[in-house]
């Protein structure tokens, strides 16, 4: 098994997993349907949501895009800067990284609504920018900046 492919793997299973679960109880209205409290000594079967995923650290599926060009790991860049810590950074700044002299004096603060637009358009937000991938998917784009916000 080729092992680079591993964070692309794992965050699938996850997600696969998270599809199975016990049928809702026939006594349960939609008004009233409440998650089923699970007995003494056995385990949870709640359903990881996929904030509650990027809160664990796991990268959501959506993620593999962007790992194609960006590391998570603080101060390795590879075809695009690192991503670890990105959101309440100004655009252009991570070091070590060649930044487009467009980007760098963009003055953008990276947060929820400036990833939003970058990530639905980079090159029309920044003209000459380098990163041409956009994702087109608000509920794609929304679970990497959910993702993003978590790596502090």
């Amino acid at each position: 098994m080729n092992l680079r492919l591993l964070p692309v793997i794992l965050p699938a299973v996850f997600l696969l997993q998270a599809c199975g679960g016990e049928p809702a109880s026939e006594s349960t209205s939609p008004d009233t349907a409440t998650e089923p409290t699970p007995s003494a000594g056995s385990p949870s079967k709640a359903t990881p949501t996929p904030v509650a995923i990027a809160a664990a650290g796991t990268p959501p599926a959506e993620f593999a895009v962007c790992r194609a060009c960006h590391s998570v790991e603080p101060g390795k860049n590879g075809i695009g800067p690192s991503l670890h810590g990105i959101v309440g950074e100004k655009a252009g700044a991570v070091p070590g990284y060649a930044f487009s002299a467009p980007l760098k004096a963009s003055g953008i603060v990276w947060n929820r609504a400036t990833l939003d637009q970058w990530l639905t358009n980079p090159m029309k937000m920044v003209p000459g920018t380098r990163m041409a991938l956009p994702v087109s998917d608000p509920a794609k784009r929304k679970a990497i900046i959910d993702y993003l916000v978590t790596l502090k």
